[in-house]
């Protein structure tokens, strides 16, 4: 093949190939989303959130998440964390507060959001941030859980392990799950009773969870509790009800609903104020 065929050819991969990403801007934002093919970082001017008084319940998993973050946020040695547990109780809610907390004290941390289906790309996502010394990133990953198949778990090692090169020292990963090990139960139990070796057959996946230095747990609200969100939420917005119909019609929108957690007295607060004409 001649060289001006080569030259032609050099000529028409560059045209194809994707244009390389410019550095992030870390300035737009304290809040982004990795959106990878092509890589990139998209900025959130306002993340959904609520403040950490209004998260009632949950007060050891709380005062705990928010020392491991400012520890971190500081420079200073902190662990993983996986938050597991009942839906709606407040993992991710949780999570985006003690960023926030963080962040309303002027220390420079960060919050990136990556999707379980983009966990592929974390090793490009890492090298990036690891660029960022003069920032802390917390990597989110939220309602994280894998199938029988799924084979995304292996690319989370790579942030709760580092591999060869390491984790970058200034990122570190909160997750929250359904699940306490991240795989369903009924799986684990049906690998372990038809694998030759059966301790072998889970290990690797079941072992993923025991990576995060903290597991905070999230149980089941207690109606006392529910009904202290729910007021609490009044209080924050300024809503007026009279304890006696809180009560009574808090404790109806639950049965409706079958169930009681953060998230449920959350939406019937947005019903009762919305019927105020009050904005949330």
């Amino acid at each position: 093949m001649s060289k001006n065929a080569l030259k032609r050819i050099a000529e028409a991969l560059e045209r194809l190939a994707p244009a390389p990403q410019p550095e992030p801007d870390f300035t737009q934002a304290t809040a982004y989303i990795w959106q990878p093919d092509p890589d990139r970082l998209v900025p959130v001017d306002t993340v959904s959130r609520v403040d950490m008084v209004q998260l009632i319940g949950i007060d050891r998993a709380r005062d705990t998440l928010l020392a491991n973050t400012m520890q971190f946020a500081r420079g200073h040695a902190a662990n993983n964390a996986l938050l597991w547990g009942s839906r709606g109780m407040g993992k991710s809610s949780l999570v985006k507060a003690a960023h926030a907390e963080a962040v309303r004290e002027g220390l420079p941390l960060v919050l990136v959001e990556i999707a379980r289906e983009d966990l592929g790309s974390v090793n490009r996502l890492l090298a990036i941030l690891g660029k960022a010394q003069h920032l802390r990133f917390i990597l989110f990953s939220d309602d994280l859980s894998f199938s029988h198949d799924d084979t995304q778990y292996k690319s989370l090692k790579a942030v709760l392990d580092g591999g060869i090169a390491g984790r970058p020292e200034n990122v570190i990963l909160y997750a929250t799950s359904n699940r306490r090990h991240l795989m369903p139960r009924d799986m684990i139990d049906n690998e372990r009773s038809t694998a030759i070796h059966p301790g072998e057959a889970v290990e690797e996946k079941v072992s993923l969870s025991d990576r995060f230095g903290l597991w905070l747990g999230f149980h089941p609200c207690s109606q006392d509790e529910y009904l202290a969100m729910v007021r609490g939420y009044c209080d924050s917005y300024g809503v007026s009800i009279a304890d006696e119909q809180l009560r009574a019609e808090a404790v109806e929108w639950q049965a409706t609903r079958g169930s009681r957690s953060g998230r449920v007295a959350w939406q019937f607060f947005v019903d009762l104020a919305g019927r105020q004409g009050i904005a949330v």
